[in-house]
Order: structure tokens, then C-alpha cells, then sequence
């Protein structure tokens, strides 16, 4: 399996582009579509899906260009379903940027085990960041794509409207930091990280 990060849109969000043979999934498509598919043609890749781990304008700019160009589903946790249309929610009329939005999702992420074609992962509900954050689990491959809720060192923020300081952390400690120590963790910003390195290092949790 083969996961490639491009930093994206204008606050430099981490897309995700996880693939195995020639079919794909993408993951938070945050901006510049014209990026995501020059890769996906350039490996001869046939996306089946658009999964987001929340959204976070940042995280949905691109979401209905590269929708349309492949024909494939939207998936969005079910408390955010109506955020991708309404800059209010979705935090694009909040800052000096434009309105950024897209149309609803085609499907609601189910919390459990989930299968895309030969894709198998588990889909964990991390509220805190955003009420409806959610992180993917790809257990046998070593790695969580944990969106905004936990960075290299670091936590999502919690000053957006349906933002919990409190809720985060409860979901860091109970949903990531459970996992096992080895996972790769790759978020919505930045550098990637371990859950052993987080779970010992990360000052927002060992206070």
C-alpha cells in the first residue's frame, strides 16, 4: 500500500492519497484539484472514493472538482453533513478567504469497520476538533490518518463554532491513544508522527 501526502489549499492541509495496485482513495482533498489529478493520472490511479475526516473548509476545496471529474462518492461523518454548503459552518466565512464550499455528501461515514473495494480500515468518531471528526485506522498497514485532531506535538484547535477543548483530549486519550504504540500517524497539518511518540511527548497531553 502506497500513501502519498500532497500539501494542499491555502492553509497547506495534508491530502492523503492511499492506493494499492491501481485503485485509490483520497482523503481530505483540501484545494488545488488540478494537483490531485495530475498524480492520479500520472500513476494510473482510479480513485473510488473522497473520505473526510471533517469539514473544515481547509479540508473540502477540492472536493467537488475532483467528485465530478472521477464520478466517485463524498463521505462526511452524519453531524457535519450539512457543513460542506455553508460557509458559516464549514468555517470559510470566518476568515478573509471567500466562501469555500461544495455539495452535500453522497454517503455518511458508519463508525466501525469499513470496506471501499479492497480497502479495509476502521473509522474511529473523535469529536472536539469539529463535532463530527473522525480518524481512519489502517491497522495491518501501520498507520491513522487523524485529521485536526492530533498533530507532531501538538491538538487540533478548538476556537471554531462546535469546537471542546475538554472533548478533544477525552477523544485523544480514549479513541488514538489507545491504538497501538507503532502506528504511523499522519494529520491534517504538518509533519507525520507516531501514537508512541504523542502519547509520551505531546505537552497538550502530559500536563
Amino acid at each position: 500500500m502506497n500513501i502519498k501526502k500532497m500539501s494542499l489549499g491555502p492553509l497547506g492541509t495534508n491530502c492523503y492519497i492511499v492506493s494499492e495496485t491501481n485503485s485509490a482513495i483520497i482523503f481530505d482533498p483540501g484545494g488545488e484539484p488540478e494537483k490531485i489529478i495530475t498524480y492520479l493520472e500520472g500513476e494510473n490511479l482510479n480513485p473510488k472514493a473522497i473520505l473526510l475526516t471533517h469539514a473544515h473548509f481547509d479540508h473540502i476545496g477540492a472536493v467537488d472538482h475532483v467528485r465530478d471529474y472521477y464520478n466517485i462518492p463524498v463521505y462526511v461523518h452524519e453531524l457535519e453533513d450539512k457543513w460542506l454548503g455553508n460557509p458559516n459552518l464549514n468555517g470559510s466565512a470566518l476568515f478573509p478567504l471567500g466562501e469555500i464550499k461544495s455539495r452535500e455528501p453522497d454517503f455518511t461515514l458508519e463508525i466501525g469497520e469499513m470496506v471501499i473495494n479492497d480497502f479495509h480500515f476502521e473509522v474511529k468518531h473523535t469529536p472536539g476538533h469539529s463535532p463530527g471528526g473522525v480518524i481512519f485506522i489502517f491497522d495491518k498497514q501501520g498507520f491513522v490518518i487523524a485529521g485536526d485532531s492530533l498533530f507532531k506535538l501538538g491538538i487540533g484547535r478548538t476556537d471554531l463554532p462546535g469546537g471542546n477543548h475538554e472533548q478533544l483530549l477525552n477523544s485523544i486519550r480514549e479513541c488514538i491513544f489507545t491504538l497501538d504504540d507503532a502506528l504511523i500517524v499522519y494529520p491534517g497539518h504538518g509533519e507525520d508522527t507516531t501514537i508512541k511518540t504523542e502519547r509520551s511527548q505531546n505537552p497538550f497531553l502530559n500536563i
